[in-house]
């Protein structure tokens, strides 16, 4: 489902291609004692591998046993700053769905419409999204979902200079930057209308500052348990209290100071919920818009990103 394409600079004495087992491979070259590595393959396709006192043989196959990369020459182009893709990955990978029986759920919904680029990932009870400025013809439009396997191996390459092309075609995606690129499958399916998911305008907004908000939720989300995994937010007369209560384990709580004038309101989350935005914004300030306590909240920043989180059941 994913293949990757890569270079680097060698003395080559004669050309020439093979096919040998990456994980083996890599595993030799990370372990070799020394920065410079040699490489012979002879006409049975079998590599050695030299490197100071290090001395392998490792048996290959011929280069037609490997299967060719994808043609993309009649694909849709987009050029990105790999910083800015980068971070928009960061802010919402965590919420990719694990269910694979909700499979178009399985990656980072990407919609190149209007002059925009947003990133969408949801897993039924929390949603990230971020929207980017990005230049490209009307015609290019299109809306497509990469793979989470994909989206960890990008996030992995990216740099914070330099630029990234997209290229995508029917059923299949690349990502060109530096000297590697970067091959997926799609995956097939409609995503969920996932706008309407987020709640109308807040009755509420708290401003917090980010880091210690996450510390505080950190520390009190200790005192969770598989079976009591929420804690209790409190906003009253501008201060927050943050709470856990678990039967079989004890409870926690902290309050913080915050500029809050509305009426008491309770609502309960999910704390690695609550915590995976924080841990993963640069941001100092976040913002919480509240409704009531039956209805989402929902985190932002000063930028186009939002993050939606579904309430739990608040137990006395």
């Amino acid at each position: 489902d994913v293949g990757i394409s890569g270079q680097v600079k060698a003395e080559i004495e004669s050309g020439g291609a093979t096919t040998l087992p990456a994980r083996r491979l890599v595993s030799i070259v990370r372990e070799l004692p020394s920065s410079d590595v040699s490489v012979e393959v002879d006409s049975d396709n079998v590599a050695t591998v030299r490197s100071g006192p290090s001395f392998f043989k490792i048996l290959g196959l011929d280069r037609e046993e490997f299967p060719p990369l994808p043609d993309f020459e009649e694909a849709r182009e987009f050029t990105i700053e790999q910083k800015a893709l980068h971070d928009a990955l960061k802010k919402t990978s965590y919420a990719i769905s694990t269910d694979e029986t909700r499979y178009v759920l399985n990656g980072i919904f990407c919609s190149f419409k209007g002059g925009s680029l947003t990133l969408v990932a949801t897993d039924g009870r929390r949603l990230a999204m971020v929207e980017q400025d990005l230049e490209f013809p009307q015609s290019n439009e299109i809306d497509v979902i990469v793979p989470t396997k994909a989206v960890n191996e990008l996030q992995r390459l990216l740099e914070n200079e330099g630029e990234v092309k997209v290229r995508i075609s029917e059923s299949q995606v690349a990502f060109e930057l530096n000297d590697t690129i970067l091959v997926s499958k799609l995956i097939e399916g409609n995503y969920p209308n996932f706008r309407q998911v987020i709640p109308g305008e807040a009755k509420h907004r708290v401003t917090l500052e980010r880091e210690v908000f996450h510390n505080a939720v950190k520390r009190v989300a200790l005192l969770t348990s598989d079976k009591s995994n929420s804690i209790k937010l409190t906003f009253d007369a501008d201060q927050l209290h943050i709470a856990a209560n678990s039967p079989e384990i004890g409870e926690a709580k902290e309050s913080l100071h915050i500029a809050y004038k509305g009426p008491k309101l309770t609502i309960a989350f999910n704390p690695d919920f609550l915590m995976a935005p924080l841990r993963n914004l640069d941001q100092d300030e976040v913002f919480i818009d509240l409704i009531d306590e039956m209805s989402p909240g929902v985190l932002k920043i000063d930028e186009p990103f939002i993050y939606v989180i579904m309430p739990m059941r608040v137990t006395q």
